[in-house]
Protein backbone atom coordinates (compact mmCIF):
# COMPACT_ATOMS: atom_id res chain seq x y z
CA UNK A 1 0.00 0.00 0.00
CA UNK A 2 1.45 3.67 -0.94
CA UNK A 3 0.69 6.54 1.48
CA UNK A 4 0.34 9.98 0.53
CA UNK A 5 2.87 12.51 1.79
CA UNK A 6 -0.07 14.16 3.90
CA UNK A 7 -0.21 11.03 5.74
CA UNK A 8 3.19 10.65 6.55
CA UNK A 9 3.54 13.97 7.91
CA UNK A 10 0.71 13.71 10.21
CA UNK A 11 1.74 9.66 11.65
CA UNK A 12 5.70 11.79 11.97
CA UNK A 13 3.82 14.47 14.05
CA UNK A 14 2.19 11.91 16.48
CA UNK A 15 4.97 10.41 16.96
CA UNK A 16 6.83 13.68 17.92
CA UNK A 17 3.93 14.92 20.39
CA UNK A 18 4.01 11.47 22.32
CA UNK A 19 7.91 11.80 22.98
CA UNK A 20 7.30 15.38 24.20
CA UNK A 21 4.35 14.45 26.62
CA UNK A 22 6.80 11.30 27.78
CA UNK A 23 9.79 13.78 28.28
CA UNK A 24 8.07 15.88 30.37
CA UNK A 25 6.41 13.04 32.62
CA UNK A 26 9.74 11.98 33.51
CA UNK A 27 11.67 15.02 34.20
CA UNK A 28 8.48 15.71 36.66
CA UNK A 29 9.28 12.76 38.46
CA UNK A 30 12.82 13.05 39.00
CA UNK A 31 12.19 16.67 40.05
CA UNK A 32 9.46 15.21 43.17
CA UNK A 33 10.86 13.70 46.37
CA UNK A 34 11.74 10.49 46.61
CA UNK A 35 9.74 7.50 47.86
CA UNK A 36 9.94 4.13 49.26
CA UNK A 37 9.46 1.28 46.54
CA UNK A 38 6.70 -0.85 48.43
CA UNK A 39 6.62 -4.54 48.05
CA UNK A 40 3.14 -5.79 46.23
CA UNK A 41 0.63 -6.06 49.23
CA UNK A 42 0.02 -10.03 49.96
CA UNK A 43 -3.65 -10.80 50.60
CA UNK A 44 -4.68 -10.85 53.90
CA UNK A 45 -7.91 -12.87 55.42
CA UNK A 46 -7.87 -10.18 59.15
CA UNK A 47 -11.39 -8.94 60.53
CA UNK A 48 -11.67 -5.58 58.63
CA UNK A 49 -11.32 -2.50 60.70
CA UNK A 50 -14.23 -1.11 62.39
CA UNK A 51 -15.74 2.08 60.81
CA UNK A 52 -16.58 4.57 63.41
CA UNK A 53 -18.60 6.85 61.92
CA UNK A 54 -19.68 9.73 63.84
CA UNK A 55 -21.98 8.08 66.03
CA UNK A 56 -19.83 7.72 69.30
CA UNK A 57 -21.98 4.74 70.99
CA UNK A 58 -21.77 2.68 67.41
CA UNK A 59 -18.10 3.39 67.46
CA UNK A 60 -17.39 2.08 70.87
CA UNK A 61 -19.24 -0.76 69.97
CA UNK A 62 -17.53 -1.59 66.66
CA UNK A 63 -14.14 -1.19 69.08
CA UNK A 64 -15.18 -3.86 71.58
CA UNK A 65 -16.09 -6.14 68.90
CA UNK A 66 -12.38 -6.32 67.64
CA UNK A 67 -11.09 -6.46 71.18
CA UNK A 68 -10.15 -10.14 72.73
CA UNK A 69 -13.43 -11.63 75.15
CA UNK A 70 -12.90 -11.12 78.30
CA UNK A 71 -11.32 -14.23 80.19
CA UNK A 72 -13.78 -16.71 82.22
CA UNK A 73 -12.67 -17.60 85.66
CA UNK A 74 -10.93 -20.56 85.74
CA UNK A 75 -12.69 -24.06 86.03
CA UNK A 76 -12.42 -25.78 89.13
CA UNK A 77 -13.77 -29.50 89.79
CA UNK A 78 -16.87 -30.83 91.39
CA UNK A 79 -16.51 -31.72 95.36
CA UNK A 80 -20.00 -33.72 94.63
CA UNK A 81 -19.57 -35.20 91.21
CA UNK A 82 -17.00 -37.18 90.52
CA UNK A 83 -16.30 -39.82 87.31
CA UNK A 84 -15.25 -42.40 88.86
CA UNK A 85 -17.99 -43.35 90.76
CA UNK A 86 -20.68 -41.02 89.37
CA UNK A 87 -22.62 -41.16 85.59
CA UNK A 88 -22.30 -37.54 84.58
CA UNK A 89 -24.83 -35.80 82.45
CA UNK A 90 -23.37 -32.09 80.68
CA UNK A 91 -26.35 -29.54 80.17
CA UNK A 92 -25.26 -27.03 77.72
CA UNK A 93 -27.38 -23.43 78.09
CA UNK A 94 -26.76 -20.66 75.34
CA UNK A 95 -27.09 -17.98 77.83
CA UNK A 96 -26.13 -18.31 81.76
CA UNK A 97 -29.24 -19.01 83.53
CA UNK A 98 -30.30 -17.94 86.89
CA UNK A 99 -30.34 -20.03 90.00
CA UNK A 100 -33.98 -19.30 90.65
CA UNK A 101 -34.68 -20.81 87.03
CA UNK A 102 -32.85 -24.05 88.19
CA UNK A 103 -34.42 -24.53 91.75
CA UNK A 104 -37.87 -24.27 89.78
CA UNK A 105 -37.39 -27.23 87.55
CA UNK A 106 -35.45 -29.71 89.93
CA UNK A 107 -36.84 -32.63 90.44
CA UNK A 108 -38.48 -33.25 93.68
CA UNK A 109 -36.47 -35.98 94.60
CA UNK A 110 -32.71 -36.61 93.91
CA UNK A 111 -32.88 -40.12 93.69
CA UNK A 112 -33.36 -42.59 91.33
CA UNK A 113 -33.80 -46.09 92.34
CA UNK A 114 -31.52 -46.76 95.73
CA UNK A 115 -29.06 -44.26 93.82
CA UNK A 116 -28.88 -40.51 94.88
CA UNK A 117 -27.30 -38.03 92.14
CA UNK A 118 -27.15 -34.25 92.29
CA UNK A 119 -27.18 -31.27 89.87
CA UNK A 120 -25.07 -28.67 89.61
CA UNK A 121 -23.92 -25.09 88.20
CA UNK A 122 -20.90 -23.69 87.03
CA UNK A 123 -21.12 -20.35 88.64
CA UNK A 124 -20.37 -17.65 85.56
CA UNK A 125 -18.83 -15.57 88.35
CA UNK A 126 -16.45 -17.96 90.35
CA UNK A 127 -15.97 -20.78 88.06
CA UNK A 128 -17.00 -22.93 90.79
CA UNK A 129 -19.47 -25.54 90.69
CA UNK A 130 -22.24 -25.90 92.86
CA UNK A 131 -25.76 -26.13 93.77
CA UNK A 132 -28.09 -23.68 92.32
CA UNK A 133 -28.20 -20.81 94.47
CA UNK A 134 -30.38 -17.89 94.36
CA UNK A 135 -29.19 -14.69 92.53
CA UNK A 136 -26.34 -16.64 91.22
CA UNK A 137 -26.05 -17.42 87.29
CA UNK A 138 -24.52 -20.19 85.73
CA UNK A 139 -23.08 -20.78 82.37
CA UNK A 140 -23.81 -24.84 82.20
CA UNK A 141 -24.80 -27.76 84.27
CA UNK A 142 -23.93 -31.10 85.33
CA UNK A 143 -25.78 -34.21 86.79
CA UNK A 144 -23.81 -36.71 88.37
CA UNK A 145 -25.76 -40.33 89.63
CA UNK A 146 -24.07 -42.77 91.76
CA UNK A 147 -23.20 -46.01 90.09
CA UNK A 148 -22.73 -47.73 93.05
CA UNK A 149 -23.44 -47.95 96.54
CA UNK A 150 -23.52 -50.10 99.42
CA UNK A 151 -27.29 -51.37 98.40
CA UNK A 152 -25.80 -52.73 94.39
CA UNK A 153 -25.02 -51.57 91.02
CA UNK A 154 -27.13 -48.95 89.11
CA UNK A 155 -29.40 -51.24 86.66
CA UNK A 156 -30.98 -50.02 83.83
CA UNK A 157 -34.77 -48.92 85.37
CA UNK A 158 -32.58 -46.65 87.70
CA UNK A 159 -30.60 -44.76 84.99
CA UNK A 160 -33.79 -44.35 82.63
CA UNK A 161 -35.26 -42.97 85.75
CA UNK A 162 -32.43 -40.35 85.73
CA UNK A 163 -32.48 -39.62 82.33
CA UNK A 164 -36.26 -38.82 82.71
CA UNK A 165 -35.24 -36.76 85.53
CA UNK A 166 -32.47 -34.91 83.54
CA UNK A 167 -34.15 -34.31 80.93
CA UNK A 168 -37.21 -32.74 82.16
CA UNK A 169 -34.87 -30.43 84.36
CA UNK A 170 -32.69 -29.61 80.82
CA UNK A 171 -36.18 -28.89 78.94
CA UNK A 172 -37.26 -26.45 82.09
CA UNK A 173 -34.28 -24.23 81.49
CA UNK A 174 -34.07 -24.56 77.82
CA UNK A 175 -30.96 -26.38 77.50
CA UNK A 176 -29.19 -29.30 75.94
CA UNK A 177 -28.32 -32.71 77.77
CA UNK A 178 -26.02 -35.33 76.65
CA UNK A 179 -25.86 -38.70 78.38
CA UNK A 180 -23.43 -41.19 78.63
CA UNK A 181 -24.97 -44.42 76.66
CA UNK A 182 -26.56 -46.65 79.03
CA UNK A 183 -24.86 -50.27 78.33
CA UNK A 184 -21.68 -48.41 78.99
CA UNK A 185 -22.72 -46.98 82.16
CA UNK A 186 -24.05 -50.02 83.67
CA UNK A 187 -21.45 -52.35 82.63
CA UNK A 188 -18.99 -49.82 84.30
CA UNK A 189 -21.68 -49.76 87.36
CA UNK A 190 -21.29 -53.68 87.67
CA UNK A 191 -17.41 -53.26 87.43
CA UNK A 192 -17.04 -50.36 90.36
CA UNK A 193 -19.75 -52.78 92.63
CA UNK A 194 -17.91 -55.69 92.34
CA UNK A 195 -14.59 -53.88 93.48
CA UNK A 196 -16.57 -51.99 96.25
CA UNK A 197 -18.16 -55.38 97.40
CA UNK A 198 -15.00 -57.12 97.70
CA UNK A 199 -13.15 -54.12 99.34
CA UNK A 200 -15.71 -53.36 101.98
CA UNK A 201 -14.57 -53.48 105.43
CA UNK A 202 -16.82 -53.26 108.52
CA UNK A 203 -15.42 -54.27 111.64
CA UNK A 204 -17.84 -55.26 114.60
CA UNK A 205 -17.08 -56.44 117.80
CA UNK A 206 -19.26 -57.23 120.89
CA UNK A 207 -18.47 -56.16 124.69
CA UNK A 208 -20.44 -59.33 126.79
CA UNK A 209 -21.14 -58.50 130.61
CA UNK A 210 -19.13 -60.99 132.50
CA UNK A 211 -21.40 -60.53 135.51
CA UNK A 212 -23.87 -58.14 135.88
CA UNK A 213 -25.94 -56.25 133.95
CA UNK A 214 -25.87 -53.13 132.99
CA UNK A 215 -28.30 -49.79 132.50
CA UNK A 216 -28.13 -47.24 129.37
CA UNK A 217 -27.29 -44.82 131.77
CA UNK A 218 -24.17 -46.52 132.67
CA UNK A 219 -23.47 -47.49 129.42
CA UNK A 220 -23.42 -43.76 128.64
CA UNK A 221 -21.29 -42.58 131.36
CA UNK A 222 -18.71 -45.12 131.09
CA UNK A 223 -18.39 -44.27 127.49
CA UNK A 224 -18.62 -40.84 128.45
CA UNK A 225 -15.39 -41.37 129.39
CA UNK A 226 -13.91 -42.75 126.34
CA UNK A 227 -15.17 -39.85 124.13
CA UNK A 228 -18.42 -41.28 123.05
CA UNK A 229 -20.91 -38.81 122.43
CA UNK A 230 -25.38 -39.09 121.51
CA UNK A 231 -25.55 -40.19 118.04
CA UNK A 232 -28.64 -39.34 116.48
CA UNK A 233 -30.16 -42.66 116.71
CA UNK A 234 -31.37 -44.24 120.07
CA UNK A 235 -28.99 -46.54 120.97
CA UNK A 236 -26.45 -45.12 118.97
CA UNK A 237 -23.14 -43.66 120.48
CA UNK A 238 -20.39 -41.99 118.32
CA UNK A 239 -17.01 -41.06 118.60
CA UNK A 240 -16.82 -37.96 116.72
CA UNK A 241 -13.81 -37.65 113.74
CA UNK A 242 -11.85 -34.21 114.26
CA UNK A 243 -12.47 -33.52 110.82
CA UNK A 244 -15.91 -31.28 110.48
CA UNK A 245 -18.34 -32.60 109.03
CA UNK A 246 -17.05 -36.12 108.67
CA UNK A 247 -19.08 -39.45 109.89
CA UNK A 248 -18.00 -40.82 113.35
CA UNK A 249 -14.78 -42.96 113.87
CA UNK A 250 -16.20 -45.11 116.10
CA UNK A 251 -20.19 -46.23 116.98
CA UNK A 252 -21.08 -48.23 120.26
CA UNK A 253 -24.94 -49.38 119.64
CA UNK A 254 -27.16 -51.12 122.38
CA UNK A 255 -30.84 -52.29 122.05
CA UNK A 256 -32.68 -49.61 120.47
CA UNK A 257 -36.14 -50.66 122.69
CA UNK A 258 -34.13 -50.48 125.72
CA UNK A 259 -33.30 -46.70 124.37
CA UNK A 260 -36.68 -45.99 123.46
CA UNK A 261 -38.74 -47.46 126.75
CA UNK A 262 -40.59 -45.15 129.42
CA UNK A 263 -38.07 -45.94 132.21
CA UNK A 264 -34.55 -47.06 130.16
CA UNK A 265 -32.98 -47.41 133.50
CA UNK A 266 -35.46 -50.64 134.52
CA UNK A 267 -34.02 -52.80 131.90
CA UNK A 268 -30.71 -54.41 131.67
CA UNK A 269 -27.94 -54.62 128.68
CA UNK A 270 -25.72 -57.73 128.47
CA UNK A 271 -24.11 -56.37 125.31
CA UNK A 272 -23.06 -53.73 123.07
CA UNK A 273 -21.62 -54.08 119.65
CA UNK A 274 -18.63 -51.37 118.80
CA UNK A 275 -17.95 -50.91 114.95
CA UNK A 276 -15.58 -49.05 112.88
CA UNK A 277 -16.20 -48.23 108.93
CA UNK A 278 -13.06 -48.50 107.59
CA UNK A 279 -13.88 -46.90 104.09
CA UNK A 280 -15.53 -43.52 106.04
CA UNK A 281 -11.98 -42.91 107.69
CA UNK A 282 -8.38 -42.25 106.52
CA UNK A 283 -5.90 -44.46 107.94
CA UNK A 284 -3.31 -42.02 108.39
CA UNK A 285 -5.57 -41.15 111.78
CA UNK A 286 -5.52 -44.96 112.87
CA UNK A 287 -8.97 -45.82 113.42
CA UNK A 288 -8.40 -49.56 113.95
CA UNK A 289 -6.01 -49.15 116.87
CA UNK A 290 -8.53 -46.59 118.36
CA UNK A 291 -10.90 -49.37 117.97
CA UNK A 292 -8.68 -51.64 119.57
CA UNK A 293 -7.98 -49.57 122.45
CA UNK A 294 -11.62 -48.47 122.85
CA UNK A 295 -12.81 -52.55 122.91
CA UNK A 296 -10.58 -52.93 125.81
CA UNK A 297 -10.70 -49.54 128.14
CA UNK A 298 -14.84 -49.94 127.61
CA UNK A 299 -14.25 -53.89 128.51
CA UNK A 300 -12.16 -52.91 131.57
CA UNK A 301 -15.05 -50.53 132.54
CA UNK A 302 -17.90 -52.43 131.70
CA UNK A 303 -16.41 -55.84 132.90
CA UNK A 304 -16.81 -57.24 129.84
CA UNK A 305 -15.05 -59.56 127.53
CA UNK A 306 -14.40 -58.86 123.95
CA UNK A 307 -16.21 -61.25 121.27
CA UNK A 308 -16.77 -61.66 117.64
CA UNK A 309 -19.96 -61.96 116.08
CA UNK A 310 -19.91 -65.80 117.02
CA UNK A 311 -19.28 -64.54 120.47
CA UNK A 312 -15.93 -66.30 120.52
CA UNK A 313 -13.05 -64.50 122.43
CA UNK A 314 -10.75 -62.21 120.42
CA UNK A 315 -7.04 -61.87 121.99
CA UNK A 316 -4.03 -60.66 120.88
CA UNK A 317 -3.16 -62.44 117.91
CA UNK A 318 -6.96 -62.03 116.40
CA UNK A 319 -6.62 -58.38 116.24
CA UNK A 320 -2.80 -58.65 114.85
CA UNK A 321 -4.53 -60.71 111.99
CA UNK A 322 -6.81 -57.85 111.50
CA UNK A 323 -4.33 -55.18 111.08
CA UNK A 324 -2.55 -57.01 108.49
CA UNK A 325 -5.50 -57.73 106.63
CA UNK A 326 -6.41 -54.03 107.07
CA UNK A 327 -3.08 -53.25 105.29
CA UNK A 328 -3.67 -54.76 102.28
CA UNK A 329 -7.21 -52.81 101.80
CA UNK A 330 -6.21 -49.63 102.40
CA UNK A 331 -3.47 -50.07 99.58
CA UNK A 332 -5.75 -51.87 97.27
CA UNK A 333 -8.21 -48.59 97.90
CA UNK A 334 -5.41 -46.03 97.30
CA UNK A 335 -4.62 -47.75 94.43
CA UNK A 336 -7.83 -47.46 92.99
CA UNK A 337 -7.85 -43.57 93.93
CA UNK A 338 -10.31 -44.06 96.25
CA UNK A 339 -8.73 -43.84 99.47
CA UNK A 340 -10.30 -44.83 102.69
CA UNK A 341 -12.08 -41.34 104.32
CA UNK A 342 -12.10 -39.50 100.66
CA UNK A 343 -14.82 -38.26 99.24
CA UNK A 344 -15.35 -40.40 96.69
CA UNK A 345 -14.98 -43.24 99.12
CA UNK A 346 -17.95 -41.99 101.91
CA UNK A 347 -20.28 -41.74 98.60
CA UNK A 348 -18.90 -45.27 97.44
CA UNK A 349 -18.95 -47.19 100.61
CA UNK A 350 -22.72 -45.72 102.06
Amino acid sequence: MTLSLTTLLAILGGLVLAAVIAHGAWTARKAGPKRAVLPPEEPHFDAPAPVLGDDPAAAADALEATLPAVARPPRRPSSRVDALIDAIATITVETPASGEMALQHQPGSRRAGTKPFQIEGLNAQTGEWELPTPGQRYSEFQAGVKMANRSGALNEIEYSEFVQKIQAFADGIGGFVQFPDMLDVVARARELDQFAASHDAQLALLLRAKAAAWTPGFVQQAAGRHGFVAGALPGRLVMPSGEEGAPPVLTLQFDAQAALAEDPEALSLRELTLSLDVPQTPSDQEPFALWQESARALARDLEAEVCDDRGQVLGLHAFAAIDVELKKLYEALAERDLAAGSPAARRLFS
